[in-house]
């Protein structure tokens, strides 16, 4: 029983060799890397698909709105009242439509932009990674090649060279010593710019959401209530008076 679990630690101690493998872990940590990016790339085109949609319906509400002008001073040259009315009730809740769609697509557009600024940020950051995985795997191939020379020259035995090859070996390890030392310096910079990126990019967007809170409590200095509906439309029989003296404006000599 001893020697059957000696053998089974000694495939799971295997095993977990493997899975820790840094080949491996880098293939992986990259292919992750690549993953997100693409699911923060198709996010991306939702984002702007939604924009170009409120894009659309704010054009098709301007001409809209234009149209049913037209009509109402269409009717009224043709001495049609009530019709005029109805062209410029119409007009007016199109009106209104226009000025809450103009507003959400100005935010929409403000988001997708963030969003572009990100993803660029994002791909830029994917292809640095990319670059230090390919540099660690070289230098864990170089580990390995000299770990090899090592354990050769560990087996050497002739008392006449020992000395010698003592000294190269110690070369070795003081060389890879000092090449893990210069490496660890370079990951643990560059760690620190990332990290510092990366809370510049967090601070920035929650001071955006801080922000947009603020104008939707009513606390942004400088932000004014919206008007009501009845308040921000002129008058209809206002508009129908309008449209009459600058008919007959127009008829005159």
């Amino acid at each position: 029983m001893g020697r059957f679990f000696a053998w089974l630690k000694a495939v799971f101690n295997r095993l977990m060799g493997n899975l820790e493998d840094p080949d491996l872990m880098l293939d992986q940590a990259r292919r992750d890397m690549q993953l997100a990016l693409r699911d923060n790339k198709e996010k991306a085109v939702q984002a702007i698909t939604q924009r170009n949609n409120l894009q659309a319906m704010v054009d098709d509400h301007e001409r809209k709105t234009a149209q049913l002008d037209q009509q109402a001073v269409a009717a009224l040259k043709q001495g049609n009242r009530d019709l005029a009315r109805q062209f410029l009730r119409e007009k007016a809740n199109y009106s209104t439509t226009l000025e809450s769609l103009r507003a959400s697509y100005a935010q929409a557009d403000e988001t997708v932009g963030m969003v572009k600024t990100a993803i660029r940020r994002q791909e830029e950051e994917v292809r640095k990674r990319t670059a230090e995985a390919l540099a660690m795997k070289a230098q864990y191939k170089q580990a390995q090649i000299e770990s090899s020379i090592n354990r050769a020259l560990e087996g050497f035995t002739t008392d006449q060279q020992f000395g010698a090859f003592e000294t190269a070996a110690e070369k070795i390890r003081q060389a890879r010593s000092e090449s893990a030392a210069r490496q660890e310096m370079t990951q643990a910079s560059m760690t620190g710019k990332i990290i510092q990126m990366e809370d510049s990019a967090m601070d920035h967007a929650a001071e955006e959401d801080l922000k947009q809170l603020e104008e939707r409590l009513g606390l942004a200095s400088g932000a004014g209530t919206t008007p009501q509906t009845a308040e921000a439309t002129e008058s209809v029989e206002q508009q129908l008076d309008d449209l009459e003296k600058r008919l007959d404006q127009g008829q005159k000599p």
